[in-house]
Formats: C-alpha cells, structure tokens, sequence
C-alpha cells in the first residue's frame, strides 16, 4: 500500500510541496484537496499577472530582514533552500528567470502562467491527484494518521499538510487540533487619504520618497505613488507590513509625514534661493525644480505653499520659501482607513510560530502534520519574498516526509 499525503490548498506552498514530494518519493500518493473551483489564484494575480516569483536576494540573514513575521525562524530554513534555489527550479523546468532593476524576480516570458502551466505539468506527470471545489469540513487525529472529511469524501492521510493561506475556516481546524491562530490582521495595503494636494492627479509617482508615521517609530523609504484613494507603492506598502498590528490597533486613523525627496529640508531650501536667483521673472508654478517631483505634483506644494498661480520667483518672500521646503521634505496627511488588493490579500496572523518545528515545518504536538505558506504567522514586504516563504517551505515539507 502507498502511504498518502493529503495536502489542504492548491496555491503556490500546496503545489510546490506537491510537486516535490511526488517526485521524491515514487511509493507516495499525493492528493490536493482545493476549496475553489480554481488553483494558483494567488500566482495568476502576482506582479500585475507577471507573478514576481522572489527577489535577488542571495544571503539568508540578508532575506529574512524583510519579515516582519518570521524573520527570526526563516533563518535556518533559508540555509535549506532559498532564492538561487528557487530560480534553478523554476530553470530547470523550462522558465527562465530575470531579475529587474528594483531586484524583483519575474519570468522571461512576463506572464504568470508560465509558473502555472510549469505547475500543472510537473504535478500531472509527478502524479499528483487535484480535487477542486472539495472544502474541508473535519480533520481528526487518529493514532498514527489523519482523517479529513469533506461534503461528499473522506480521506485518510498519512501525512497531512495544511498550506491553506488566509482561511479563517481553515485556521478554525488547525484550532480544533490544539494549535494557537494568531488573529489575523491585514498586511500589504494602501492608505486612504482625503487631501487637496492628492486631488486629481492619480497615476503621479516619485521614485525615493521617506514616510514617517508620527507618534510612532515607524518609517520607510521606496517610490510612492498618488491613486485616487491616497497613497500607495512600495514605500507604503512596506510600511503597512512593519506597522500592520500597529495600523490595526489604531484603527487605521494615524498621521504620515512624507518627504518627496528623502533630502534634508535645509538643502531643499538652498536649492530653492539659487532657484530664485537664477529665474526671477519666472512664474513658480510652470516648471519644477526637482526632477522627481512631476509639473503637476509640484503646482499641487506651490499652491499649498500660499504662493499663487502668478507669482514670480523674484516675488517670493523667505516664509513662501520656507512654506515650499516644508511641503517637499515635510507633509503631513491624515490617513483615514485603508484599502486592500483583494485577490493579493496578505494577512499577519495565523498558526503560533512557536508551536512549529521549522527544520521540518511539522507541528510540535502532532507527528507528521505540516504548515506551508500563509497559513502560518510569517508574512512579508512586497517584492516576491512572500512567494518565496511559500516555495521554502514547500520544499522542506517535501523533504521531510519519510
């Protein structure tokens, strides 16, 4: 008899752990049990459909400094399998990899399903069984294996793995079998900002701005990006990672300071009295003195500034130039709740890091019942590091089924 692997969830930790597990072990079967009609959502949505599949970052104590949740238990894992590994994977079984000028990794071909039909493949000819729509309803514990019940099945499992992501029904079964579920709260989101120098001008980015949060030790530095709810990008997706439980506590109302530039406001100043000696007769507002901050943006801190739309660079007094360095190196915005990329939802919550054994990624109160993924208490920034928790852990799973 072959012993069974049951593994809960069909994106992209299930599959990984999946495909390894069946190609290692030729005496094992291997049944993916997904809730949804459809698998690999998660990877189909990445990258705006081109699935960033991890990061050109190649030291492990250098790649679990973006975890703001697991980055003290992904170190020793990481050392298993990690980025380089990663990519001669994916290599080996035909998809090319690149690595973009922000460090993000994606496939050759820019399109996410690429990794799927790479999935799909490799689980059809690794002979790995998928059921879909089959949402669990049970998970009991027998002496020596698992029984998993679903509307219409009941399977008995050897080995179980639950690599379900963010399911609050899922995590509700891991509960039932003694296991601790940090709540969840969200990660990765935008911040909803009502503000009349945000107004009208969506789709207008700088590349290196800093947010501070005040009141708060919180801060970040990346490119952000003006939508027609606030503000968003990596820099504040970044700092909706690190602050998530601080955010939530807050009840998302909370003050940023953002400096546009990431210059002192000293030097912005200087800048802007040569400016003023250099075009005199020249009207504020027609052209930006920085390269980073668009014509339409810097109209937007010229008239905040109490500086007109006529008004001449001969004309400014010290406090208009004062009020402009401000308004580059030091806006502060009110931030009024969030908004979240459904179908690339991240949380920060889930099983008890403390209750896993991470050489093996198997829980410490029953044998062979395994984690991967989401479903864990570990979340990242954005940038193909949460992908890439999924693919390392996936793979020691793997390879601790014996």
């Amino acid at each position: 008899m072959k012993k069974k692997l049951i593994i809960i969830g069909g994106g992209a930790a299930g599959y990984f752990a999946a495909i390894n597990a069946a190609e290692l072990n030729n005496d094992l079967e291997v049944v993916i049990l997904e809730g949804s009609n459809n698998v690999l959502q998660k990877v189909k949505v990445s990258g705006g459909g081109r699935c960033n599949v991890t990061h050109a970052c190649f030291t492990p104590t250098d790649l679990v400094q973006f975890y703001p949740r697991g980055e003290k238990e992904l170190r020793g894992p990481f050392h298993q399998f990690m980025t380089g590994d990663t990519m001669e994977w994916f290599e080996n079984r035909g998809v090319p990899l690149k690595i973009e000028d922000d460090n993000r990794i994606f496939p050759e071909s820019n399109s996410s399903q690429s990794i799927i039909d790479c999935f799909l493949e490799s689980a059809k000819n690794a002979g790995v069984i998928l059921k879909t729509s089959t949402r669990v309803d049970h998970i009991s514990k027998n002496e020596d294996s698992y029984t998993v019940k679903t509307a219409s099945e009941t399977f008995t499992a050897d080995y179980l793995l639950i690599a379900s992501g963010s399911n609050a029904k899922v995590w509700d079964l891991i509960s039932n079998l003694g296991h601790t579920i940090i709540a969840p709260v969200p990660s990765l989101f935008t911040f909803n900002i009502e503000d009349e120098r945000l107004k009208d001008i969506p789709g207008i980015s700088v590349p290196k701005a800093t947010v501070k949060v005040l009141n708060s030790k919180l801060e970040e530095q990346g490119p952000l990006l003006i939508t027609h709810w606030g503000l968003s990008g990596p820099g504040i997706l970044k700092l909706s990672a690190w602050g998530a439980l601080e955010f939530h506590q807050k009840e998302y109302q909370f003050e940023i300071e953002v400096n546009w530039l990431s210059k002192k406001q000293a030097t912005v100043l200087e800048i802007l009295k040569s400016e003023k000696q250099k075009n005199t007769k020249k009207q504020i507002i027609l052209r930006s003195v920085f390269e980073d901050v668009s014509k339409r943006l810097w109209e937007k801190f010229v008239l905040a500034s109490d500086i007109s739309e006529t008004t001449q660079w001969a004309q400014l007094n010290n406090k208009q130039l004062e009020n402009l360095a401000k308004q580059l190196t030091q806006s502060v915005f009110k931030v009024n709740g969030k908004s979240t990329f459904k179908d690339e939802f991240v949380t920060a919550g889930g099983v008890d890091l403390k209750e896993i054994n991470f050489k093996r990624f198997e829980s410490k109160l029953h044998k062979n019942l395994f984690f991967a993924g989401e479903v864990l208490n570990i979340d990242a920034v954005t940038g193909g590091f949460n992908f890439q928790n999924a693919w390392t852990s996936g793979w020691i799973v793997a390879n601790s089924i014996d």
